[in-house]
């Protein structure tokens, strides 16, 4: 094993691990936003109104009147700048590579992270076409206009660099460092898994349906992409099932609450929360099995060992 071994390698203090969420914070929220505020001064500038709109609702882009595909196109630039950010400040932050937070082998593998994508296609493509067939009523075709293409190319091309940039810094940069100050390995994937529940805190979805009705979603999820990285000992398989979630749902499937507002080709009309959950449950489960057995992953005991250096790594104080 290396993911968590490797983790040992660099520079651990935590005010290194503070510092470097808060510059990304930081980045993303001021060069990222750039794009966005472009947008909304235009729209004020054109309608002063729009100024009070926003002020009343901060969370409901709508009133800009973007064309979906640029919305999206905005929404995604900050997780871009937020990954230049973190491997621009990796080394000096911290002493590592990027490669060491990825796997700690030393090399990408763009196998598990197609593998994992399909896997994860598939199984959506399944559910989708099962909830079609037997709650047709609560579903309406939504778009199959040219708008689909450009819809396509960003989620295809853009989106795997917001789901990099989550695993990249939660299965990777804070499990490693959650690894070698708690040397195990399942706590944390659960802390990892919390906070990552918890940074969705503000997505439309929780305002519609409630807190304690998504957050366990978001829970799940992390835990799914969590125990990913362990068996895999890396997170290019997390990367490929995170950014085929995204791309799936942006390119098929919207509703009103969803926080990719895209010319989908499908409209959602009721989404309901603990179905839902129990149904990502059960394929989540599948998801590993089967792809336990394509990339020939070990015994699920793995998860529950302990976390120490490798006789290798040299500690940097």
């Amino acid at each position: 094993m290396n993911h968590l071994e490797s983790s040992f390698t660099g520079k651990n203090n935590s005010w290194r691990y503070i510092i470097m969420l808060a510059a990304m914070f930081a980045a993303t929220n001021t060069i990222g936003a750039i794009p966005l505020m472009i947008s909304m001064g235009l729209k004020a500038a054109s309608d002063p109104s729009i100024v009070g709109d926003l002020a009343a609702n901060p969370n409901d882009l709508s009133v800009l009147g973007l064309d979906p595909n640029v919305y999206l196109l905005e929404m995604l630039f900050p997780f871009i700048i937020g990954l230049v950010a973190f491997v621009l400040l990796l080394k000096p932050l911290n002493g590592k590579t990027l490669i060491q937070v990825v796997n700690g082998t030393g090399k990408f593998r763009w196998n598990r992270l197609f593998i994992s994508g399909i896997v994860w296609t598939f199984f959506s493509a399944v559910y989708l076409f099962a909830s079609l067939k037997l709650d047709s009523s609560n579903f309406s075709l939504h778009n199959t206009s040219k708008t689909l293409i450009p819809l396509i190319v960003i989620s295809v091309f853009l989106i795997p660099f917001q789901a990099a940039w989550e695993e990249i810094v939660f299965r990777g940069y804070l499990m490693q460092g959650f690894a070698v100050w708690l040397k195990n390995r399942w706590s944390p994937v659960i802390i990892t898994s919390v906070l990552f529940a918890l940074i969705h805190i503000i997505n439309p979805e929780i305002k519609e349906y409630g807190f304690f009705n998504m957050m366990p979603q978001y829970l799940l999820f992390g835990l799914l992409f969590g125990i990913m990285t362990l068996l895999d000992d890396g997170i290019e398989a997390a990367i490929g099932a995170h950014a085929a979630n995204n791309a799936f749902l942006s390119i098929m499937l919207t509703n009103k609450g969803s926080v990719l507002q895209t010319p989908a080709v499908y409209q959602q009309h009721n989404y309901y929360p603990l179905p839902e959950f129990f149904m990502m449950l059960i394929m989540g489960m599948l998801i590993i099995l089967v792809m336990k057995f394509l990339l020939k992953w070990k015994n699920f005991l793995i998860l529950f060992g302990k976390v120490e250096p490798m006789d290798t790594v040299v500690q940097i104080p």
